[in-house]
């Protein structure tokens, strides 16, 4: 059914891959011939979208409009309405901030599948905002323009004729901010790839891009308290101040290959996962690996994480509550077959077959309501 449709498939920018380029190129490699429109394309940060037809906005005449796409926020509803949609029947949107925003025929069905509506301009607006100082002019230009991105984001999100989400977490998020029901699948790990190793566990891992809500001065504090082994990887505008933080047990790994990746995790005795997280791909990524997770027990770890089988959640984001769970972790046995095992249900195909199944039956009910 779907391979006689004209389709086409839109994502917030393609600059770096994680989690949500991911999932686009999971949808890419589902509908190869369909075409990828974005704000922004670095080549050299999505290298695995080489072959594919990416087009981009009218923000890439914007000099280092690639490497600081997030400061274009006020653009990116102009940018994603600009886009002609017209020759498409079927548009998939993977989105967590404006790709969601398109415009689309009446004939055309739009599914969109969202990570998370946006974190700064919703739930975690007042966060975003504390990183300004007081009486910064920033804060009070900040203020304003998160109204107006507020009202255009709640509009954008009734020109979608289906909403998909990673978790039933996001769910109640798209369910509370859009007023939308939406339809749980959530985005695969690529278990062919991340597996246990024979390398000898020691140490701990914490591994994300370094900014504020990810909570990575939290496992600096910590293990700067338990004065026990930790590596931090990735990169990101808050290294700088966790350098200055961290104490000579913690090791900063920057930005990393895969192979590096897969080496750090399998190397690790467990992942630290501070954050409340949309979904949370690299609890994932770490349990494929064998790697137990100690994770804050909120958010979308909950459906990943199985206490006592492949991690434990610990319930404040707090030193001595990240402590204990260290602790904690120590007095037991882990095995990690049993722990690699319990991610299998997240595999690349079962995401692409019940995102296809979905997408057909969408398409049927569309048809079906404009006959």
């Amino acid at each position: 059914m779907l391979d006689k449709l004209k389709i086409a498939i839109v994502c917030d920018w393609l600059t770096v891959f994680a989690g949500a380029e991911r999932v686009v190129l999971e949808m890419h490699q589902l509908f190869p011939e369909a075409p990828i429109f974005t704000s922004v394309y670095n080549k050299n940060g999505c290298k695995v979208f080489a072959q594919a037809d990416v087009r981009e906005s009218f923000l890439k005449w914007i000099p280092g409009a690639r490497s600081f796409h997030r400061v274009l926020l006020p653009l990116m509803p102009l940018a994603f309405e600009n886009m002609n949609l017209d020759a498409y029947d079927l548009v998939i949107s993977s989105s967590h901030s404006a790709a969601k925003g398109i415009v689309t025929r009446p004939e055309t069905l739009h599914v969109s599948y969202c990570h998370s509506p946006m974190r700064y301009v919703w739930d975690q607006s007042h966060g975003y905002q504390n990183q300004f100082s007081t009486f910064s002019p920033l804060r009070f230009l900040y203020q304003p323009l998160l109204h107006r991105i507020r009202l255009w984001d709640r509009l954008a999100a009734e020109r979608v004729d289906r909403f998909v989400v990673n978790s039933a977490y996001v769910g109640e998020r798209v369910k509370k901010y859009y007023g939308k029901e939406s339809t749980v699948i959530a985005p695969p790990v690529d278990l062919s790839y991340f597996s246990p190793g024979e390398e000898e566990r020691k140490g701990y891992i914490a591994v994300g891009r370094l900014i504020p809500y990810k909570r990575f001065e939290l496992v600096v504090e910590t293990f700067n308290t338990l004065k026990k082994p930790l590596t931090v990887v990735g990169e990101g505008p808050f290294e700088k101040k966790l350098r200055k933080m961290a104490g000579p047990h913690i090791h900063f790994a920057g930005r990393v290959s895969d192979e590096e990746l897969r080496g750090y995790y399998r190397k690790a005795r467990a992942l630290i996962f501070p954050q409340m997280e949309d979904f949370g791909i690299v609890p994932l990524e770490a349990m494929a690996s064998g790697t137990p997770v100690l994770a804050y027990g909120k958010g979308g770890a909950l459906e990943t994480v199985e206490s006592g089988v492949s991690g434990l959640f610990f319930d404040e984001q707090t030193v001595d509550s990240l402590s204990d769970v260290v602790r904690r972790f120590e007095r037991r046995e882990w095995d990690s077959a049993k722990v690699a095992a319990s991610v299998q249900r997240f595999s690349s195909a079962r995401f692409k077959a019940e995102l296809r199944h979905f997408l057909e039956s969408a398409w049927k009910q569309h048809q079906d309501m404009l006959a």
